[in-house]
């Protein structure tokens, strides 16, 4: 049997504040295998942002650990994270993050200029195309919606054919239509892709979508439970 794609092994996150010591994550321990979807879900300031961010290797667990791929990430250095990251790993967030100086071209080709793709301007070109941007080539993000913009995020994210995909309230800020179209997307990438989905959200109907759904509630993790 294959390892875990991804391995999250007691890790709890505390941090120092104007009252003392403040504990976000409580022991979370789970693993995720390759190609499967999962939606982290529970109320505002559970910790489940703190907690994608800790998969990504982001954050710093203050103990346990995260293995990606069976890279221990918390026994590496920053720069070989940085590396297990981009070779590995896609992010998109609420706010897009995209560069305001860069077109959605340039902005799909950053991720596999960084890898060194002689071919970073093809690939980008066709996965816009593929979420339906093919004649915005050239436009800033300024002048694009938020549903576009999040396109050219997930195109961003989808173009390097990641490992992992993380997602942090992806429609968090789109309306009903405009969101259904982007995780309709989403999913749609993630099984071409073989991807391992895992998202942050809210939204009950894209969490039933999930193979998964991992609940915290006041930094603990409740039993996963299987979508039937």
């Amino acid at each position: 049997m294959s390892d875990p794609i991804i391995a999250v092994e007691h890790v709890t996150k505390q941090v120092q504040d104007t009252s003392g010591l403040l504990t976000i994550l409580h022991d979370i321990d789970f693993q995720l295998e390759a190609h499967e979807s999962a939606a982290i879900v529970g109320a505002s300031g559970s910790g489940k942002s703190t907690l994608l961010s800790i998969i990504a290797g982001l954050d710093t667990p203050s103990s346990g650990t995260v293995r990606l791929a069976g890279t221990d990430l918390f026994a590496i250095g920053e720069d070989e994270r940085a590396a297990v990251r981009a070779a590995r790993v896609g992010f998109v967030f609420q706010s897009f993050q995209l560069l305001g100086n860069l077109n959605a071209l340039e902005n799909v080709m950053l991720p596999l200029e960084l890898q060194g793709r002689a071919d970073a301007r093809a690939l980008a070109t066709e996965m816009l195309k593929r979420v339906g941007l093919g004649e915005r080539l050239t436009h800033y993000p300024k002048v694009l919606s938020g549903g576009e913009q999040q396109r050219v995020a997930l195109a961003r994210a989808f173009v390097v054919r990641p490992a992992v995909l993380l997602a942090d309230e992806p429609t968090g800020s789109l309306d009903f239509a405009t969101g259904e179209r982007v995780m309709e997307l989403m999913f749609e990438l993630n099984r071409e892709a073989g991807t391992t989905l895992v998202l942050v959200t809210h939204d009950r109907s894209i969490a039933a979508r999930c193979d998964r759904q991992l609940r915290i509630e006041a930094g603990r993790l409740d039993l996963p439970v299987p979508v039937l």
